[in-house]
């Protein structure tokens, strides 16, 4: 099963510094039949202004993944880690317990990025980060593993059964993807345009799939992200 989702149609905000569309609910943008998809619970496509960002603030018990698309982002928090990743790349920081961090832009140019969150298996693990600087032809015409469960065998390991490709498909290539029976997946069109059987996916729209293989056509030079699970019950 396949529905699009129009990016048209998700929440938005407008903080001046802070530009925000909201895949799910969150902040002002309430929708309670827009919560979550799976253990999928935040997807948030920012734009943060140069020298701006998110102060020091809590999280407890969520998975974070943080993939910038342009600009750059740099991370620090109360384990005493600091870090910045540009575009292609990924932070990671399971909260566990508790953590305070904090995310800025202090590059000289619009910083875009998803930030993720996905529900861990379980509360209460020990809080860690980390973050991988993946290579950009990694993901050319082909799929890229960047994010997978602690048993599975990606770069990046988090505590959930969950796992993330991307992927750049150069104009007029194809590429299949396969959802199997008892899982789900989640696709956002990060830049470009591509064709799903009868859809078309503009930049910042996205798809959910259900138990169904997928054969995607890139319209134009596609950059893409999966985010596949299991079927929520």
């Amino acid at each position: 099963m396949l529905r699009k989702l129009e990016n048209s149609n998700m929440g938005r905000s407008d903080l001046g510094w802070l530009k925000s569309i909201f895949h799910f609910s969150f902040a002002e943008y309430y929708n309670p039949k827009n919560m979550n998809f799976g253990v999928l619970r935040v997807i948030n496509d920012d734009l943060i202004e140069p020298n701006k960002g998110f102060d020091t603030h809590p999280h407890r018990d969520m998975e974070i993944i943080s993939y910038v698309i342009n600009g750059e982002l740099t991370h620090g928090d109360s384990m005493g880690n600091k870090g910045t990743i540009t575009r292609g790349h990924v932070q990671y920081m399971s909260a566990g317990t508790g953590v305070y961090h904090s995310e800025h832009n202090f590059g000289h140019e619009t910083t875009r990025l998803l930030q993720i969150w996905i529900i861990p298996d379980k509360k209460g693990h020990t809080p860690s980060y980390g973050d991988y600087e993946f290579e950009w032809e990694m993901r050319k015409n082909k799929w890229l593993h960047i994010v997978s469960s602690k048993d599975g065998d990606a770069p990046i390991k988090i505590n959930q059964d969950v796992n993330f490709y991307v992927l750049e498909l150069d104009e007029k290539n194809k590429i299949d993807f396969s959802v199997q029976k008892g899982r789900q997946a989640y696709l956002v069109q990060i830049e470009g345009s591509s064709q799903i059987k009868d859809n078309i996916l503009n930049a910042r729209d996205a798809m959910e799939i259900t138990e169904e293989d997928i054969l995607i056509t890139a319209n134009e030079n596609s950059h893409l992200l999966i985010i596949e699970m299991e079927k929520e019950k």
